[in-house]
């Protein structure tokens, strides 16, 4: 933050339990390390710095982020990330105040150390950790985040998996919060979004990490690693991951990816959806608001609308459009952000069109993060061909499906049954469909956003009116001749994929 004054010629700061070293970047709580993202610390630099004073947020905001435009919330966002990060509130402690219409005062008072009292960075405690720091708070993830930080420990190797957006990295960031404290050489996040070649796995964990002899390294470390994003580089992660399995017994690795690695001793945990309200519970707001998914909705509304509140007649509304997002967590929180514009009931009509909600976006996201439609853009570009073509033919079904109703629909000389239904068991390990078991029965479904991206490829292929054909003969096969002209028109198109 080239825009502040350097601190610390002046020495450290002391205020509460806290010493902030503002050269090294660094606030200890005691001798510990205090976890706190880059954005928050430049924050509470200026704060600090000008305790007692009012600060403006306009001011604030130009000297935390000089080069970027930024809305108010973002400010909010990272003060209130600091406030949790200092326990503002709590046993007592008061140290940042809001003051209406004007910006932020620090109002805990502040000693400057003398400069011979400075802390090297190499007296220390060696740094913990490389977690982000956390700005929302993680909803409806309690009982999942409880049973992997009790399991964890024991199996030492586990790996959440989901479809794009279901909140895989949020379950694994909170996780590796909790656990921060159990492991003695920390928790480290490693995303394997940032590289695309598995010979660069090893390479890059020993960057991350900070591992100037490699990962020879790992073999005494008591620790948690987080491979994240992993489903691009399944084969190499799954030989690192086993080989340091063997050679660090005391390593615990929890991974997140669209598909289970396949690898020896893994526990593999599927991320649910977020908690619909049923139609039964649409008698009272509080009843509603039971449901994980308004929780989300209610409060990314509320980071914008602060004084927005669910009402009686919006229940119904509400429901609708969790149920239409199928409790997918990026898919809520991208409508949430539509709400200035539309209102709850312009938000449930724009969901007559997935595609227009699919192609909203987080700047902050990696690319292939931003939207829903660029998320499942990237898996569909790792299928192949004949895969590709299976999952835009099941797009046809609006409800759950057999395996058996599969086959009846959409197989033809090219797509044999044989081979559909192996197609259709691997888009369910990579989470391209939700496989559900109910009555002895196993039945696959496409969520809404990812039968609307399915549909837009099946329509841009010229294959939509062939599979339409074969669904309808298959649905009242009395209507319905021998059918041989659909077959013939569908070999014709999909012969490049036999």
């Amino acid at each position: 933050m080239n825009s502040l004054r350097d601190l610390n010629s002046d020495g450290p700061l002391r205020f509460g339990p806290y010493v902030l070293h503002p050269r090294q970047r660094l606030i200890l709580d005691g001798d510990r390390p205090l976890r706190m993202g880059g954005r928050a610390l430049d924050i509470l630099q200026v704060l600090v710095e000008r305790a007692g004073n009012v600060v403006g947020k306009d001011e604030l905001i130009a000297l935390v982020w000089p080069t970027s435009v930024v809305e108010e919330i973002n400010l909010r966002v990272h003060i209130a990330a600091l406030r949790r990060a200092l326990a503002d509130g709590q046993e007592g402690r008061r140290y940042i105040v809001n003051i209406p219409q004007r910006g932020y005062v620090f109002i805990a008072p502040v000693q400057r150390i003398a400069q011979g009292a400075t802390v090297s960075i190499d007296t220390l405690h060696k740094r913990q950790h490389n977690l982000p720091a956390r700005l929302t708070a993680v909803t409806g993830r309690d009982s999942m985040v409880d049973s992997v930080v009790r399991q964890l420990p024991v199996h030492r190797f586990m790996t959440l998996v989901g479809p794009a957006g279901i909140g895989k990295t949020t379950v694994a960031l909170r996780v590796a919060e909790l656990l921060l404290q159990h492991y003695r050489d920390g928790v480290w996040m490693i995303d394997l979004a940032a590289i695309d070649d598995p010979a660069r796995i090893i390479g890059y964990l020993a960057h991350t990490l900070e591992l100037e002899r490699g990962v020879d390294t790992l073999v005494s470390w008591h620790a948690l690693l987080v491979f994240d994003n992993c489903e691009h580089l399944l084969e190499g992660c799954r030989t690192v991951v086993e080989a340091l399995r063997v050679a660090a017994p005391r390593l615990s690795i929890l991974i997140t990816s669209r598909e289970p690695l396949r690898a020896l001793a893994e526990t593999v945990l599927r991320v649910p959806p977020l908690a619909v309200p049923t139609a039964s519970a649409l008698h009272s707001v509080d009843e509603v608001m039971g449901y994980s998914a308004v929780q989300l909705f209610v409060s990314r509304v509320r980071a914008r609308q602060p004084a927005f509140a669910l009402r009686e007649r919006d229940l119904e509304t509400m429901r609708e459009i969790c149920r239409r997002l199928d409790g997918l967590p990026l898919a809520i929180e991208l409508a949430a952000a539509q709400i200035d514009a539309l209102a709850l009931v312009g938000v449930q009509a724009q969901l007559g069109n997935c595609l227009q909600l699919l192609t909203q976006g987080r700047r902050t996201a990696v690319a292939r993060h931003q939207t829903l439609k660029s998320a499942l853009d990237w898996s569909y570009q790792r299928l192949s061909p004949l895969e590709q073509t299976v999952l835009q033919g099941l797009a046809v079904f609006k409800m759950a499906f057999t395996l058996e109703a599969a086959v009846g629909a959409i197989s033809c000389v090219v797509l044999r049954p044989a081979s559909l239904v192996e197609v259709v068991e691997r888009l369910a390990r990579k989470s391209l469909l939700s496989v559900e078991q109910g009555n002895g029965m196993t039945r696959y479904r496409l969520l809404n956003t990812t039968r609307a991206f399915a549909l837009d490829k099946l329509e841009h292929s010229g294959l939509l009116r062939a599979f339409e054909m074969r669904y309808a003969r298959y649905v009242s096969p009395a209507r319905w001749t021998s059918g041989v002209p659909v077959s013939l028109q569908l070999v014709e198109q999909l012969a490049d994929f036999g």
